[in-house]
């Protein structure tokens, strides 16, 4: 769940406008008990904007949090909406990409304070699936996991697999529903893409050449996309028929 906190008639405004383009986000007014509140969402795993000064947000979470792969992301908004700030798992909790996608909705400027400026990011999917696997297992699956990294189909550059499946139909479907260029890949090319796998599958590799059709086929597309080092921004899932993941580039 997302949730919004505004401490400010202007924040207020600013938190109704995000409303509206999250179905899943609910608005908390001067909530009280205000550090009750907020710590108990922040622990129960809510994804929380604050719409105040970074120190209140600091002062109220320091009490609760973890490390970066347990904490949820947090987003700091200045109440005007001119800046968003990332301020708590950036990289493994998403908070950055997050903090992209608001700060392009808001028009507003992205203060990144990690490693890499993660400031044009590149998505694709990666999909491998049963032979004549229908369309229903595909589509579901896709949003499954585009629902996981908070992303939506116009988020997405490419759908990629490996050259077996170039004629599978129904990957091609799914492709062309939702404009999305498919591409396929051998072997070989998907072989340099090992080393950033999550798992690896000797039987995949015995059967197909590789060790993950879908993180690989992902990660081959991001980087032939940006020029840049791919990382997996979704580790494979899977359904009864199908497996997918997410990878992203960055481009300049």
């Amino acid at each position: 769940m997302i949730r919004i906190i505004a401490l400010t008639p202007a924040g207020k405004k600013l938190g109704e406008r995000l409303v509206m383009s999250w179905p899943n986000a609910s608005l908390d007014y001067k909530p009280k008990p205000f550090a009750v509140l907020v710590q108990r969402a922040f622990q129960q795993g809510d994804w929380l904007v604050f719409i105040c000064a970074t120190g209140i947000v600091i002062r109220t979470l320091a009490p609760v949090i973890q490390d970066k792969f347990q904490d949820p992301p947090v987003l700091v908004l200045d109440e005007e909406g001119k800046f968003v700030i990332p301020l708590l798992s950036g990289h493994e909790g998403g908070a950055n990409e997050w903090g992209a996608q608001v700060a392009n909705q808001l028009g507003a400027q992205l203060v990144m304070t990690t490693a890499k400026p993660y400031l044009n990011p590149i998505y694709t999917l990666g999909m491998g699936c049963e032979r004549n696997c229908p369309l229903e297992f595909l589509e579901s699956l896709m949003w499954e996991a585009l629902k996981q990294k908070g992303l939506t189909p116009s988020d997405i550059h490419s759908l990629n697999s490996i050259d077996i499946k170039a004629d599978e139909t129904n990957l091609i479907a799914l492709a062309q529903k939702y404009h999305w260029d498919f591409n396929t890949y051998s072997a070989q090319e998907l072989a340099p893409m090992e080393s950033l796998l999550s798992t690896k599958s000797d039987y995949v590799f015995k059967t197909v050449g590789v060790y993950g059709v879908a993180e690989s086929a992902a990660l081959l597309a991001a980087q032939n996309e940006t020029g840049s080092e791919p990382e997996l921004t979704l580790n494979k899932i899977k359904n009864a028929k199908a497996t997918i993941a997410i990878a992203r580039g960055f481009s300049s």
